[in-house]
């Protein structure tokens, strides 16, 4: 016999995650009470070990109990199966389990040629079938995940107020508008099958859909902020344990809500790829032959326009979050840039850890920090370059530090230093040279490569900017005329006479 409460459970997440999260907070209060009680049953002269100061977290993190996350995953198996093309979480961003699941994390791969029972085509042909299949798979499996993020993450946050609406507007985004927008094109695709299930003409219909896709920008504009807002929210202990909850469970199969979220934006950039295959695929007597190019370029061009725009609302969020010590700080070339090269963390020649911004027109270096609310914010450490006068120098690996440049910070006691390059701005006195150390060779050949462009980018535009500014060259008709005195009213009609 079964309850009907329970039943109502399996299919509704938002019950089994309530219920979840419920029963993990009476387990901590238990375990509270438990530590209490044992506590007020000591005798009071029992001498008490001094704790230990120690550098590890594993004396201060209590390990975090499953039963809960077992139990809610069961039910919910039971109930809904949905799938991702999405990359799985770190490892190291995951909690230990002392077993491992057996939840697929990525959907069993189907084929045009499993959904046939026979046919005629040509190998060519038949690959053309499959990549068009393939698209058309996506767009059911994307809204598939889509839907999912509304029904398993948005409604149960709303619901249980584990996030106010406004938060939960910020971090979703118009996620819930780009649903219609792949079912109209999962319908399109569906009709174009005919009674062979194969599919003729695609391009027409790929062009008419693509600029639909425009809604991108602004749904991708937001999630800089929206990653950001997410993370802060991550550190409340109540939004942790859901979104724990939600992980741990079969329908996520292990994968990070921003996986779900970043969904779109890594479907967007897939579109060229899937048309130039079809394009590969395509023989040259196909009604396709002539409309496949069109479709491609203009998907490219809008990819490219939504890359743009991110990138611009990227180095605009950032650029709102610089804390500057001083009015000094505050060069033109921050406020002129219009996107990023690249940012990230390095090491100082003292060992601090900075995060280093490459803007557009200047390089910026900061350390970390919060602002009142628990957002984070960047405070601009020491003078920052225009990359248009940056000096860049690589530091070959195993080079002595020399005179206590690098302090040991580099070299961890010895006398060598690896992964690391050194900025200055060329005719600034007062100008600081920046002796900075990467992570690994990869990351240090990336910032060298991103400072190079950006310097040579920063130039070029100076030196229009430059000429612009140039008064323009005189008619060489007039030329003549700068040849005339003043004083010479005998030269001027000559002159003018020619």
């Amino acid at each position: 016999m079964i309850i009907p409460s329970l039943c109502v459970s399996l299919f509704d997440p938002l019950l089994v995650i309530s219920a979840a999260l419920q029963d993990e907070e009476e387990e901590d209060e238990g375990e509270m009470m438990s530590d209490h009680l044992k506590d007020s049953e000591e005798p009071s002269n029992k001498r008490v070990k001094p704790v230990m100061k120690s550098n590890s977290l594993t004396g201060v993190i209590t390990p975090v109990k499953t039963p809960a996350l077992k139990r809610i995953g069961q039910s919910i198996s039971r109930s809904i199966s949905f799938r991702t093309e999405a990359r799985p979480l770190p490892p190291a961003h995951l909690r230990q389990r002392s077993k491992a699941s057996s939840f697929p994390r990525r959907r069993n791969s189907q084929c045009w040629s499993d959904t046939v029972e026979s046919h005629d085509l040509t190998v060519k042909e038949i690959k053309r079938q499959e990549v068009i299949y393939e698209l058309t798979e996506g767009e059911r499996q994307l809204i598939d995940d889509l839907s999912l993020v509304k029904k398993v993450y948005y409604e149960p946050m709303l619901k249980l107020d584990i996030m106010t609406e406004s938060e939960l507007g910020q971090i979703f985004g118009t996620l819930d508008s780009l649903i219609p927008l792949h079912q109209d094109l999962l319908s399109r695709l569906e009709r174009l099958r005919g009674s062979e299930k194969t599919v003729g003409e695609v391009g027409p219909t790929l062009i008419n859909w693509f600029p639909c896709l425009e809604a991108y920008v602004t749904y991708c504009c937001n999630q800089v902020g929206a990653k950001a807002l997410l993370d802060q929210k991550k550190n409340e202990k109540r939004v942790e344990h859901f979104l724990r909850l939600c992980q741990e469970s079969s329908f996520s199969r292990k994968l990070d809500l921003w996986n779900f979220l970043d969904l779109p934006r890594s479907r967007l950039v897939k579109y060229p790829l899937l048309l130039k295959e079809i394009q590969k695929c395509t023989p040259p007597d196909h009604p396709d032959e002539d409309t496949l190019p069109d479709a491609l370029e203009l998907i490219q061009s809008i990819v490219a326009e939504v890359n743009k725009k991110t990138g611009e609302a990227e180095c605009q969020f950032y650029r709102r979050g610089l804390m500057y010590l001083e009015d000094g700080q505050r060069l033109p070339e921050i406020q002129q840039s219009r996107f990023l090269y690249c940012h990230g963390e390095l090491k100082n020649n003292k060992g601090q850890r900075l995060h280093v911004f490459l803007f557009e027109l200047a390089l910026v270096l900061s350390r970390p920090g919060e602002d009142r609310d628990g957002g984070q914010v960047f405070h601009v450490y020491r003078q920052p370059l225009p990359n248009a006068l940056i000096n860049l120098e690589e530091i070959p690996d195993g080079e002595a530090a020399g005179g206590g440049t690098f302090r040991g910070a580099f070299t961890g006691g010895n006398d060598k230093v690896k992964n690391c390059f050194r900025v200055s701005s060329r005719g600034r006195s007062k100008a600081h040279s920046f002796s900075l150390q990467a992570n690994d060779s990869f990351s240090k050949q990336q910032w060298i490569t991103c400072l190079r462009q950006a310097i040579v980018h920063s130039r070029d535009k100076k030196a229009q900017t430059s000429q612009s500014q140039l008064p323009p060259h005189p008619d060489p008709a007039l030329y003549h005329i700068a040849e005339l005195s003043l004083g010479s009213s005998t030269d001027m009609v000559d002159h003018t006479s020619r």
